[in-house]
């Protein structure tokens, strides 16, 4: 055999040999890469992604896009060869397995844990909407959940109202635990309820709830190394009673980054006029109460499924500028905010044409 030939042979064997390698060699990685992006001034599987009742509305038009990723579950083993390709493609990333999956989280407790935050996250879009508004919203101290086996188990329930601790009233979530914790471990601590039952009764009956009752829970040491702080076992949240119906409707989306983009969807359309003026604008960003918008993973995938959709400006929240201004898809301009005032007024500037001041991210 020429000695030509018997090199190329060895060669594609090797190729072959290092390919098939690379296929059965599992690595600890997982992938991102652009998701669905959804009007929230549109229609989504044949129904409005806003739904609201009891207020008036006004027609909208433009796109305000909330947007997404992918993320190969956590059960799927990335194979070496499917990394490299990662890394190399352009609307893909690859990063560790445990940054989507912490301390072995699995598929079925983060589906849940996106859901409960997507839940939380529509709560917090239309309280920031209506206060943006100047519409008031009702808000109180709840029981968000009851931890198994702990002291306050059968005694509270979630969705019970905090009306105070040890008589002193509750006014913020955090309130509960800076009480709670003023005592020493095995000593008494007294919650004044409202039940979940009454609480709800008197929302469906629009009437303010009055049934208080007092629970008193021995309170146990914490598993903290360290000092031992006293515990009941519960996490506090808010509830809200709105003063109209907003409903999102939206499936098979998880996690807190629409936030934002929700908030400005029902302010559109609580508001006289367009508020894009005809213009494609997409984002994300978490929301609170508030109206702050915070940071979210997977901006620069984000940015990509946004402008492959044919988004012309970016609602970028100001912790993630940096990184999605890395690599802008060309023909899409990011756009800083920092609460929904900024966006809203970022958007007055696209709609007037002044897209000079609007306030821009740059890479580090």
């Amino acid at each position: 055999m020429p000695r030509r030939t018997a090199t190329m042979l060895a060669s594609t064997l090797m190729l072959i040999a290092l390919l098939c390698a690379g296929v059965l060699i599992h690595v600890p990685y997982s992938e991102m890469s652009p998701g669905p992006t959804v009007n929230t001034l549109g229609e989504h599987d044949g129904e409005p992604v806003l739904q609201i009742s009891g207020h008036r509305t006004y027609p909208t038009d433009g796109h305000l896009n909330m947007t997404t990723v992918r993320v190969t579950s956590a059960d799927y083993r990335m194979n070496l060869v499917e990394a490299v390709y990662g890394w190399l493609a352009h609307d893909s990333k690859v990063v560790p397995h445990d940054t989507l999956y912490p301390d072995g989280k699995t598929e079925e407790q983060s589906t849940q844990e996106n859901a409960e935050e997507f839940s939380q996250s529509q709560e917090s879009a239309k309280v920031a909407a209506l206060k943006e508004l100047n519409i008031p919203v009702q808000s109180w101290v709840i029981v968000s959940t009851v931890i198994k086996d702990s002291p306050a188990e059968g005694r509270l329930h979630a969705g019970d109202v905090i009306k105070a601790v040890d008589g002193t009233a509750v006014k913020q979530p955090t309130d509960v635990a800076k009480l709670v914790t003023k005592h020493k471990p095995g000593q008494d601590v007294v919650f004044t309820i409202v039940p979940a039952k009454e609480q709800a009764a008197a929302e469906k009956e629009h009437r303010q709830a009055t049934a208080t009752k007092d629970v008193t829970i021995t309170t146990k040491a914490s598993d903290d190394s360290g000092s031992k702080r006293a515990i009941v076992g519960i996490s506090a949240g808010t509830d809200h009673t709105f003063p109209f119906t907003v409903d999102i409707k939206l499936a098979d989306v998880g996690g807190p980054s629409a936030g934002l983009m929700f908030a400005l969807g029902i302010y559109d359309k609580l508001t006289p006029g367009s508020l894009t003026g005809g213009k494609f604008v997409a984002g994300t960003g978490t929301i609170d109460d508030d109206g702050k918008v915070g940071p979210i993973g997977g901006v620069e995938m984000k940015t990509v499924g946004a402008r492959n959709k044919g988004a012309q400006y970016f609602l970028t929240p100001a912790d993630n500028c940096a990184s999605a201004a890395k690599d802008t898809p060309d023909g899409l301009t990011l756009v800083k905010v920092r609460t929904i005032d900024d966006a809203v007024k970022a958007l007055e500037d696209i709609r007037s044409g002044r897209t000079d001041d609007l306030p821009s991210c740059a890479a580090q």
